[in-house]
């Protein structure tokens, strides 16, 4: 082995401390009144952030305001995003309460299932106009507010909840659903570069098996849910703490240099598609 003569010294330049502190910041959660979205909330909010979610159900939302809003700063405002106009009125809305905001989380959306033959057209655009329309049209209306929050050095954030549906098959006939989150996954991309200019990072969040509406079918049968956990590598659903880390993690200085990126959160559920044999 040869002799090392000199050693390289690394100098210490910047500080490192506080990179996934998200305290202060200004959050817009869509379907933040419950699942994954709730659950991000409550992460946020326990973490120093200033929370707005909305949902379109009154009751619900206000419930989870009274709940959330013991954790922190939580403002609850109904909307109704599955029309071009009740996504520029909540986005109005939002302009009347803030200059400025640091993150959205395209959490919002709606899922359907039947039979090919009888999948309908209505539940085809029911699906895709909330997903992804809606998704696409409220990060337009909500971009002067995330440029103003934006810098350089810490760009504002876009957050788009896609799926692991949108990656391989989901094995159930929800034709338009995995359709909308393909959609969601490539349309991150194409936003991430086009908004880079503006200091706007735009990433997904793409769950697996977490306990929801949409997966209450599968969570609350056990015997269902214990054969789809078996089959994961991690050998459980995704919990609270799962959702909220990705959502801080991707709302704070530690990702400013991340853009168009899908964060796939299963547990392992993709990288073990098509394995025979997974060790558990």
């Amino acid at each position: 082995m040869a002799e090392i003569t000199s050693v390289t010294r690394y100098k210490v330049r910047v500080r490192m401390k506080n990179l996934f502190d998200v305290a202060g910041k200004v959050v817009v959660i869509t379907g933040g009144s419950r699942g994954i979205g709730a659950m991000m909330a409550q992460g946020l909010l326990e973490n120093g952030a200033r929370v707005y979610i909305t949902a379109r159900k009154e009751a619900e939302l206000q419930a989870a305001e009274q709940a959330l809003g013991e954790l922190g700063s939580c403002t609850a405002i109904r909307s109704d995003l599955s029309s071009h106009e009740g996504v520029v009125a909540f986005a109005d809305e939002l302009k009347k309460r803030e200059d400025k905001i640091d993150v959205l989380i395209n959490n919002a959306g709606a899922s359907w299932g039947a039979p090919f033959e009888e999948f309908t057209e209505a539940a085809w655009d029911k699906v895709m106009d909330l997903n992804v329309k809606a998704l696409f049209f409220l990060t337009q209306q909500m971009a002067p507010l995330l440029k103003n929050a934006a810098s350089y050095d810490d760009p504002a954030r876009v957050i788009n909840i896609a799926s692991i549906n949108g990656l391989t098959h989901p094995g159930m006939q929800t034709y338009s659903y995995s359709s909308s989150k393909a959609a969601v996954i490539h349309l991150t991309k194409h936003l991430a570069v086009d908004l880079a200019s503006d200091n706007i990072n735009v990433n997904a969040i793409a769950p697996g098996f977490f306990p929801s509406n949409m997966t209450a079918f599968l969570a609350n049968n056990e015997e269902v849910k214990n054969e789809l956990t078996a089959g994961l590598p991690r050998g459980r659903m995704g919990d609270a703490k799962d959702a909220a880390g990705a959502a801080i993690y991707l709302s704070s200085r530690a990702t400013a240099w991340m853009t168009g990126n899908t964060l796939v959160l299963d547990g392992g559920q993709v990288a073990a598609a098509g394995a025979s044999d997974v060790p558990h």
